[in-house]
């Protein structure tokens, strides 16, 4: 299982909300490229990225930052946040992302997901499955969807997508643990599509939970409890081997 720490971007800093909410903010540094080489430099792999006030707009803010950061870190780069077109999608792979994270356009239109894929490969796509008490929300997590987490994973996957990364809302940034729940519901629902979890992971205990689930959780993303010191990355990556 492999491990992803998170850098959230939002006017060019790292920062951290807290049930996504826009208010809930913490800033954790004006340097995205140094808390990027701190990772690697921990023993990071992958790296999750997300430009929120692309998330919050629909329209990419802080790709910059991103491809910086790409062009000094041979890190495996996944991002999300505003990326609602197909010319969003091509600009960030040509900066050095290596798989892009679709959530709000997936809601919206399967068609535009097929069309993703088979422009762009899958491996170069995963589906953002942001959810609430089973409802998935759209738009920086501002708008719920008419989709619930299990029926939209299956309807992606049946266009082509093989990662789905589900976020439990309630439990981001809280250190409350992972929806273990949630996330059983959702590999049942589409065994053959590999998942990565996101929120509320926090402790040793938290990551060895995940591993334990097996199946096809793939991975992990771990942002604010490395930020505050309540996890290490080393030890983080141990309890998912």
């Amino acid at each position: 299982m492999h491990i992803f720490p998170a850098i959230d971007l939002r006017g060019g800093k790292v920062v951290r909300l807290e049930q996504g909410r826009a208010e809930a903010q913490t800033v954790y540094g004006d340097d995205p490229i140094g808390v990027a080489e701190n990772f690697r430099a921990d023993g990071a792999n992958y790296l999750h990225m997300v430009d929120l006030d692309g998330a919050f707009t629909g329209e990419l803010k802080n790709l910059s930052l991103v491809e910086a950061v790409a062009k000094v870190s041979p890190l495996f780069i996944q991002l999300g946040g505003g990326m609602r077109t197909k010319e969003a999608i091509r600009q960030a792979l040509k900066a050095g992302v290596r798989r892009v994270v679709v959530g709000t356009r997936a809601c919206e239109s399967l068609i535009f997901v097929r069309a993703i894929v088979e422009e762009f490969g899958a491996d170069s796509l995963a589906v953002g499955i942001d959810a609430k008490d089973g409802i998935v929300s759209t738009k920086g997590w501002t708008a719920p969807s008419k989709w619930t987490a299990p029926d939209l994973a299956r309807a992606v996957a049946e266009q082509g997508v093989r990662t789905i990364i589900y976020t439990d809302i309630a439990t981001d940034g809280m250190f409350t643990g992972p929806n273990l729940k949630a996330l059983r519901e959702l590999s049942a629902a589409v065994p053959q599509t590999d998942i990565i979890a996101s929120g509320g992971v926090a402790t040793v205990e938290h990551v060895r939970s995940l591993r334990a689930l097996g199946g096809k959780i793939e991975g992990v993303i771990i942002g604010k409890a490395f930020y505050d010191g309540k996890l290490k990355l080393a030890d983080a990556r141990s309890a998912a081997l």
